[in-house]
């Protein structure tokens, strides 16, 4: 069974934690480090960035360390390579954030190839347009057993939601806004009521809520209105303050989401 589908079929009564980080951000090599890392304390899905010069659905933080990424020299090849040379001691599942023009560059194909080739479980495109997904992505990518999991916003209608539900595999990535990436300290009743909204439209899938989450109250908005929540801007803050040491930021990443 594909790694993403494990984790949400044995932890329905769970409340996960899934971090993002940018590969190649802030060192190089650090790749490896921060993904066995994180698996060891406890975080239950991996987004490994794909470095990109135009992240047009990111905030500052990300695009920072998307810039410094690649000025360090990472590259989708080197980034299948770390990941390759880790995959025996990864049991989480690990999912390929990143747009869609570097991965066409690559290969669709290729892409997909290189994704079962280094344990990888799902990939996420935020810029791949549905109709592309279903007919040129979606064939591939079942293929090789790797799901490709789409966003829904507050401005997706129900309509679209159930069509994505009806034909996708894994989760729901569930933005909490229509804004970019990046940090909030709540979510006012507007979100509220989106999460519950979408509560009660009794999807197939899971979802996972991501976008703004940083804090105690944020983190149990999304974990209480969805199987769990994804980190990605304040992780990535904290990775670059403290070097790429991944157990330091780890542990001030914990004691933020106390507070």
């Amino acid at each position: 069974m594909n790694k993403i589908n494990s984790l949400f079929a044995n932890s329905k009564d769970k409340k996960l934690l899934s971090l993002y980080f940018c590969a190649g951000c802030p060192t190089l090599d650090g790749t490896a480090d921060v993904i066995l890392t994180m698996q060891s304390r406890g975080i239950a899905m991996i987004e490994v960035g794909i470095p990109f010069s135009d992240p047009l659905a990111d905030g500052p933080v990300i695009q920072s360390a998307a810039t410094k990424a690649l000025k360090n020299g990472m590259s989708l090849s080197k980034l299948f390579s770390q990941l390759k040379a880790i995959k025996d001691q990864v049991e989480i599942p690990l999912v390929m954030m990143g747009y869609l023009n570097p991965i066409l560059h690559y290969g669709i194909e290729a892409f997909c190839q290189s994704c079962i080739d280094a344990g990888v479980s799902g990939a996420i495109i935020p810029d791949l347009p549905f109709d592309d997904y279903l007919n040129i992505v979606k064939p591939v990518a079942d293929k090789y057993d790797l799901r490709i999991i789409m966003l829904i916003t507050p401005e997706t209608s129900e309509e679209r939601i159930r069509f994505i539900d009806d034909n996708t595999d894994g989760f729901i990535y569930m933005v909490s806004s229509a804004s970019i990436t990046g940090t909030q300290k709540s979510f006012d009743e507007q979100k509220q009521e989106y999460f519950r909204r979408i509560n009660s439209m009794k999807l197939r899938n899971p979802r996972m809520i991501g976008f703004g989450i940083s804090n105690a109250q944020t983190l149990k908005a999304a974990q209480d209105n969805a199987a769990g929540a994804i980190i990605g801007s304040k992780f990535v803050t904290l990775l670059n303050e403290n070097e790429g040491n991944a157990n330091a930021a780890l542990d001030q990443l914990f004691e933020a989401l106390r507070s």
